[in-house]
């Protein structure tokens, strides 16, 4: 029996309330478009264009033992070397918005489709909120073990589901939704 146990801390630090596409459209950040040596990014198809976003709107790079981003676009970051097997162009991603307390689960089929809920936006005291300076740290891990996959926020339990629905192989990485300025901790894939 194998487990495996993914860990990624985020602090988010700048919070813009969820609008419509058109009333919220991703800022422009300075000094974007330089990558960290062995890191990818992949932005987000732009819903007007179908087109990926430039990469000049993500600025990212590492900061203490972890990396931070600032982006317009939300954008997937990931190292070929954080792979646990093969993979197509299918991913799950596991997302907390500590404004209001909230995580959801989404997959996605392919990169030009648009993601699926599988736990629409739900709430829960795992998730710290923001404080009065917008500020929130949280820890998200995936635990895997005996075909199931367990989420959880601070160590806490939020969701299992079947681990052969959730895309659980393939490169790890992290994603950032959009118009966020963050600090993500050490990505970390462990066999326990």
């Amino acid at each position: 029996m194998t487990m495996r146990l993914l860990t990624a801390t985020a602090v988010f630090l700048l919070f813009v309330p969820a609008l419509s596409a058109q009333a919220d459209p991703d800022h422009h950040v300075a000094g974007g478009g330089v990558l960290p040596a062995g890191w990818r990014v992949r932005t987000e198809p732009n819903r007007q264009t179908g087109q990926p976003a430039s990469l000049d709107n993500v600025k990212f790079g590492s900061m203490g033992d972890g990396l931070h981003t600032t982006v317009g676009p939300a954008a997937i970051y990931w190292r070929d070397r954080d792979t646990i097997a093969d993979s197509g162009q299918t991913y799950t991603y596991f997302l907390v918005r500590p404004i209001d307390g909230m995580y959801s689960i989404r997959r996605r089929a392919s990169y030009t489709t648009r993601p699926t809920a599988v736990v629409e936006w739900t709430a829960s005291d795992a998730v710290t909120k923001a404080d009065s300076g917008g500020r929130a740290m949280n820890e998200l891990s995936i635990q895997v073990q005996g075909g199931k996959a367990k989420f959880m926020v601070n160590g806490k339990e939020v969701y299992t589901g079947d681990a052969a629905n959730l895309d659980v192989n393939g490169v790890v990485g992290y994603r950032v939704n959009h118009n966020l300025d963050v600090h993500l901790g050490p990505l970390g894939i462990h066999k326990l």
